[in-house]
C-alpha cells in the first residue's frame, strides 16, 4: 500500500494518468474547480474537451531509472525546496519580501533536547527563513550525543524541515578535527556553516598548533576542502570586536572573511538602530557588499541580560538601564518592556529599507520572540504547506514527493527509518525493488519520544484504565478535542506525533461514532474531489492547483467486528481496497482471521468512503472485545 497521500496539480500541468487537465497559465480559468467523474477517472482519460495538452516525455521501457517516466512527473511545487540558502535570500531581496531567522543553543540534558525539538516545530510553523545552532566546545559539539550541536542541528534539518546553519569554531581545534566535523555535517545533510574563531578558555588567545588563528582562515579552509558545497556565514560586530585593535581594524578582518568566501553576515546584538546604520555605512565604504542581517535580542529577564552583556562585552544604553533597574525583580514586566523595545527597534530597521531580514537571538525561549514577530507582521499565522506532510530539508530528500499514507501520523519516525536510503519514492515510475530504497527498521531516538512528560500523559490517558470502554473514550476525546473526565484534553496518542489534521473535521462525527464502538482509528483522510489548493482545510502547494485524494482509514479492532465488516465490504467490491492483519498470530487477509488483535487498513478504490462501510458495520453487530490490553497499553506508551 505504498501509495501517495494526495496529489496537487498546479495550473498548466497535464497528468492523463489521473484524468485531469489543468488550464494553461495566461488563459482565463473557471472559478469552479474541475471535478473528476468516477467513470473517466477510473479509465485514466482526460475529462473535458480542451484538446491535447502538453506532451509528457519519458521512457516507456522497463528502465530502472526513476528519473525517466512514461507519464507526467510531479510538478515542482516549492522552489525553496531546491534552492540554496543564499539563493533564497537573493530571491527575497529582489522581491522585497522581508524574512526572519532564529538562533538556538544546544540544551544540557536529553529531556531538554526533546523540549527543544518541540520548540523547533512550534516556531518553525511561523515561517523562519532559517535557524542556526550554536557550537559549544564544552558540550562535545561534534559528537553523536543527544545534546551536541551536530545532532541538534541535523535534527532540525532532517526531522523539522528547517533550513539550518551550524556554528563552527576553530578555537582549540586542529585542522583535522575541523575537517572531520565538516565532513560529518555534510553527511548529515547540513549545507550552511557559520564560521567563527571562538572564545579562548583563558584571557589570552593562543592559536592551536596545526589549527586556525582566525575565522577568515576557517572560511578559506572550507572553500579549499569543500568548494561551493556549503553556504558560509560570518559574524559582524556593529561596535567592533572587543579584542580588535580598533573599529577600522575589525572591519578589515570582516572584509577578509568575505573575500575568503563568506556569503553573508549576521551581526552581534545591539540596542539602537543608529548603531547598525553606522555599521552598514562603514561596511559599504570598506567595499563589503554581501547581505548583512541585524542581530536582535528581545530582553526577557534581568539576569539573562546581564549574563549576555558580560559574554558579549556590550554596553547597555543608559535609557534601557533606567527602565529595567526599578523592575529587575519582575520578569513579566521586563519581558513586556523587552517586547516593546524590540518591536520599536525592528520597525525602525525595516522602515529604513536597508534591512532584508531580522535575526533573533531567542535564548531557546519562544514567547517574546514570537510576540515581536507577530506585531511586526512577519509571523505566518496560517503557513502554506508545500506538501501534505512535514518535509525534510536534507538535500537528498528534495526530490521526495510521495510517502506511504500509513506513515502520515508519524513523520519523524518515517524520516528516521528511511535516513539511510539513497532514493525516495516520487511521482515517477521507478523500480520498487531497488536496493537504494533500503528497509524500514525500528529505531527510537530522543526526537521520536513523546513531547509530553509522563505526568501529562497520565492526565490525558488516565492513571488507571478500568474497562475497554475507558480506552475507547481516550480515542474519542482525542478526536473531539473535549476535556476528559479529569478536565484534561487528550492531545496525542502513541501512534500520532502531531495534532489532528484540519481535514479530520470533515468526518469527525463518523470517527467518533466508530471509536466509541471499539473501532480505534489511528490514521484517516476524507475523499476530496477537486478542492482548490488554497482551501484552508485540505489545500497545499502553490495557488492555482486542485487537490484530489481517496478516502483512507486505519484502525485496531476486534475479530468479531472484522468478521462483520468483511460481510459489509462485499457490497463495495471493486470500490474499496483493504488489508487486514492479525498482529497476534501474523495472519493476513487470505487466511482465516484468528485471535482477537486485529489491525486493518481500508482505502477507497473508486467511490465508496471506507467510513460508510464501518458505520454500517457497527449498526449491524455489537462491538467485540477491545483488541488492546488497556492498562498495559498506557504503561508501555508512557515508558516508550
Amino acid at each position: 500500500m505504498d501509495r501517495p497521500k494526495a496529489k496537487c496539480l498546479p495550473a498548466g500541468q497535464c497528468c492523463p494518468s489521473l484524468g485531469v487537465r489543468a488550464l494553461e497559465a495566461g488563459i482565463s480559468r473557471s472559478s469552479v474547480p474541475p471535478a473528476i467523474s468516477r467513470s473517466s477517472a477510473m479509465v485514466n482519460e482526460p475529462r473535458g474537451n480542451g484538446g491535447p495538452g502538453p506532451r509528457c516525455e519519458g521512457s516507456s521501457s522497463g528502465s530502472e531509472s526513476s528519473k525517466e517516466s512514461s507519464r507526467c512527473s510531479t510538478p515542482g511545487l516549492d522552489p525553496e525546496r531546491h534552492e540554496r540558502l543564499r539563493e533564497k535570500m537573493k530571491r527575497r531581496m529582489e522581491s522585497g519580501d522581508k524574512w526572519f531567522s532564529l538562533e538556538f543553543f544546544p540544551p544540557r540534558t536529553a529531556q531538554g533536547a526533546v523540549n527543544l525539538i518541540s520548540r523547533f516545530d512550534r516556531m518553525g510553523a511561523g515561517g523562519p527563513l532559517f535557524i542556526d545552532v550554536t557550537w559549544h566546545p564544552a558540550g562535545d559539539p561534534g559528537s553523536d550525543k543527544e545534546t551536541s550541536s551536530m545532532v541538534i542541528a541535523s535534527t532540525a534539518v532532517n526531522y523539522c524541515g528547517l533550513e539550518t546553519i551550524l556554528h563552527m569554531t576553530c578555537c582549540h581545534q586542529s585542522r583535522e578535527e575541523v575537517t572531520g566535523y565538516l565532513h560529518k555535517a555534510k553527511r548529515l545533510g547540513l549545507k550552511n556553516i557559520l564560521a567563527l574563531r571562538g572564545d579562548p578558555v583563558g584571557d589570552q588567545w593562543e592559536a592551536e598548533e596545526g589549527g586556525f588563528s582566525y575565522a577568515a582562515d576557517l572560511v578559506k579552509h572550507i572553500r579549499s576542502e569543500f568548494g561551493d558545497y556549503f553556504d558560509v556565514c560570518v559574524a559582524g560586530y556593529p561596535k567592533g570586536h572587543p579584542d580588535a585593535e580598533s573599529f577600522e581594524a575589525d572591519l578589515k578582518h570582516l572584509k577578509e572573511k568575505v573575500a575568503a568566501g563568506a556569503d553573508f553576515i549576521i551581526t552581534q546584538l545591539f540596542f539602537e538602530a543608529d548603531t547598525f546604520f553606522r555599521f552598514l555605512k562603514a561596511c559599504s565604504e570598506m567595499g563589503i557588499t554581501c547581505p548583512i542581517l541585524p542581530g536582535i535580542f528581545p530582553i526577557q529577564g534581568y539576569h539573562s541580560l546581564r549574563q549576555l552583556v558580560k559574554l558579549s562585552k556590550l554596553e547597555v544604553p543608559q535609557q534601557i538601564k533606567d527602565v529595567i533597574e526599578p523592575i529587575k525583580d519582575n520578569d513579566a514586566a521586563i519581558r513586556n518592556y523587552g517586547i516593546e523595545q524590540a518591536v520599536s527597534l525592528c520597525q525602525e530597521l525595516l522602515a529604513s529599507g536597508l534591512v532584508p531580514g531580522l535575526h533573533f537571538y531567542t535564548l531557546n525561549r519562544e514567547v517574546a520572540t514570537t510576540e515581536v514577530l507577530k506585531r511586526l507582521g512577519l509571523w505566518i499565522e496560517d503557513p502554506r504547506r508545500p506538501l501534505p506532510w512535514a518535509v525534510s530539508a536534507h538535500p537528498k530528500r528534495r526530490e521526495e514527493d510521495v510517502r506511504p499514507i500509513f506513515w502520515a501520523s508519524r513523520p519523524k519516525s518515517y524520516i528516521y527509518r528511511t535516513q539511510e536510503w539513497d532514493e525516495f519514492p516520487n511521482g515517477r515510475w521507478g523500480n520498487s525493488s531497488s536496493p537504494a530504497f533500503g528497509e524500514l527498521k525500528d529505531y527510537y531516538l530522543f526526537y521520536l519520544k513523546s513531547k509530553s512528560p509522563k505526568e501529562e500523559l497520565l492526565k490525558m490517558w488516565g492513571q488507571e484504565l478500568t474497562s475497554e470502554e475507558s480506552v475507547f473514550e481516550v480515542f474519542a476525546h482525542y478526536l473531539s478535542g473535549e476535556p476528559n473526565q479529569n478536565g484534561y484534553k487528550v492531545t496525542c496518542l502513541p501512534w500520532n506525533d502531531e495534532p489532528l489534521a484540519a481535514e479530520t473535521s470533515l468526518m469527525k462525527e463518523e470517527l467518533l461514532r466508530v471509536n466509541r464502538r471499539g473501532i480505534l482509528t489511528i490514521n484517516s483522510q476524507p475523499n476530496i474531489n477537486g478542492k482548490p489548493s488554497s482551501d484552508p482545510v485540505v489545500g497545499w502547494g502553490p495557488s492555482g492547483g486542485y487537490v484530489f485524494q481517496k478516502a483512507y482509514l486505519e484502525f485496531f479492532t476486534a475479530r468479531e467486528t472484522v468478521e462483520a465488516l468483511l460481510q459489509v465490504l462485499k457490497k463495495y467490491e471493486l470500490r474499496v481496497n483493504y488489508h487486514i492483519v492479525d498482529v497476534k498470530v501474523g495472519a493476513s487477509l487470505g487466511h482465516r482471521v484468528r485471535g482477537r488483535h486485529i489491525y486493518a487498513t481500508i482505502r477507497q478504490s473508486r467511490s465508496a468512503p471506507p467510513i460508510q462501510a464501518l458505520c454500517q458495520t457497527d449498526t449491524q453487530t455489537e462491538p467485540g472485545p477491545c483488541p488492546l490490553r488497556a492498562p498495559s497499553l498506557a504503561r508501555e506508551a508512557i515508558r516508550g
